[in-house]
């Protein structure tokens, strides 16, 4: 397929950037080496399969710019947001989905697409002619990673991401933790059950971050760093960071209330359920790189994980990510080499959702310069907007680390009528962005 778009790894960003240009005509194939070639944190050969938590975050697209960027990708007709809305579970204010039939769902509409074809190999350089996508995500393999190194002549930038562990259900001391979603943001009996809570006292809190403290640890190669991504952050690495502060976050005992005691709880672990049977749950921001062998143990300290039984651990890995800012163009294209664009997590954006809306811009717009136009990226006031000119023009070089959206990369809106209270201000962040982005859709 000569005149076929390629693209380079089927997770979030290759699977939402190959609907996108079929959607708008152009034949494209989908290049993933999985299951011919595994890696250490993915189970099967689905595309977009979640291999860390299985949210997307808050679904606020009023008051949240990752909810906004979920309103933005619906409205641009994205396929990851329509499956994850199809698989959705009980999750408060957030938008988690149960995990496999998600994946499953987004492969069976890939392949069923008359205009979309699969090639499971493992792509070692980068190809000299053709268009391309490469949307390899934080595992690209060795080989490429050496070849994109090869190509921008600089060295590839690395951090550090965790995996949380999940538990078994029925393994949990429900005479101990309780269902309740913080601040009771669960509408539905179903969702209050969308969240379990395990109290801990003071004299139990320091006992699990002495243990944590102590606890063996996955050791770094040499030549690696410990450069974490402050978003996903090892939970002992936050520990080393002072011991209050897992108490000040993912561990933060407000707006709970235990119904087993009237004593507040120093602090609380929560766990969020991970499937739509109710019968996995993962442990909240509880990222880690301890070896099994701690992690049972010192998990097991939890109050009402005494018995707990572990579908999985923990893991941690190395996410890799080029310096967009001095590599690509605002077409997301690599300066040095056009033919070749770059999307999702590799790039520099952070979070399922992120990596996604990156693959949806990369589809249209390389979609659109096969069909002999020019696509302008949306306008920054959007979310899509922010986030990619954060990535090709908007960070510092010499600084440039992943990130999540944020109003923060917004241009500032003006506080003048009244709107200078928070929520005043991120609703008129949103109202703009929509409006914005629906001019954009239209043009």
């Amino acid at each position: 397929m000569t005149n076929s778009l390629h693209i380079i790894g089927g997770g979030m960003a290759g699977s939402e950037a190959a609907w996108q240009a079929a959607e708008l005509g152009q034949r494209v194939v989908i290049h993933e080496m999985r299951p011919e070639v595994g890696t250490f944190a993915h189970r099967t050969g689905n595309f977009a399969e979640m291999v860390c938590s299985n949210s997307f975050r808050s679904d606020d697209d009023e008051q949240n710019a990752v909810g906004l960027l979920h309103w933005e990708m619906r409205a641009a007709r994205g396929l990851i947001m329509e499956m994850a809305s199809a698989h959705r579970l009980p999750a408060g204010g957030a938008l988690a989905v149960d995990r496999d039939p998600f994946a499953e769902a987004v492969t069976a509409r890939l392949k069923s697409h008359p205009l979309i074809s699969s090639s499971y190999e493992e792509i070692t350089e980068l190809p000299d002619q053709g268009n391309w996508i490469v949307a390899t995500g934080p595992l690209t393999s060795g080989k490429l990673a050496q070849s994109i190194r090869a190509a921008t002549g600089a060295d590839q930038l690395a951090f550090f991401d965790a995996i949380a562990p999940i538990v078994y259900a029925e393994s949990v001391d429900m005479s101990v933790a309780w269902m309740q979603s913080r601040y009771d943001k669960g509408e539905t009996a179903e969702e209050q059950t969308a969240y379990m809570n395990c109290p801990m006292t003071k004299d139990e809190y320091e006992a699990f971050i002495d243990a944590l403290l102590a606890a063996e640890k996955t050791e770094f190669h040499e030549g690696e760093t410990t450069g974490y991504f402050d978003g996903c952050l090892p939970i002992e690495v936050m520990a080393e960071r002072g011991r209050e502060t897992l108490r000040f976050g993912p561990m933060k005992p407000v707006g709970l209330t235990n119904p087993h005691s009237p004593m507040k709880p120093y602090a609380v672990v929560q766990l969020r359920r991970d499937n739509k049977l109710g019968t996995l749950y993962n442990i909240v921001g509880f990222q880690t790189k301890m070896k099994y062998g701690a992690q049972t143990s010192v998990f097991k300290m939890i109050p009402g994980l005494s018995d707990a039984s572990f579908a999985r651990l923990g893991g941690i890995h190395r996410n890799t990510f080029i310096n967009s800012p001095t590599l690509l163009d605002d077409q997301m294209r690599l300066k040095s080499r056009p033919n070749i664009r770059f999307a999702g997590q590799i790039t520099g954006v952070e979070g399922y959702v992120e990596s996604a809306a990156m693959g949806l811009l990369a589809g249209r717009m390389a979609a659109a310069e096969m069909a002999g136009r020019i696509l302008p990226p949306p306008p920054p006031e959007t979310a899509m907007g922010a986030l990619i000119t954060h990535i090709t023009g908007g960070a510092e070089a010499k600084t440039f680390q992943p990130m999540n959206v944020n109003f923060g990369l917004f241009p500032p809106i003006d506080a003048r009528g009244g709107r200078k209270g928070r929520k005043d201000r991120y609703k008129a962040y949103t109202d703009r962005a929509k409006e914005m982005f629906t001019a954009w859709l239209a043009s």
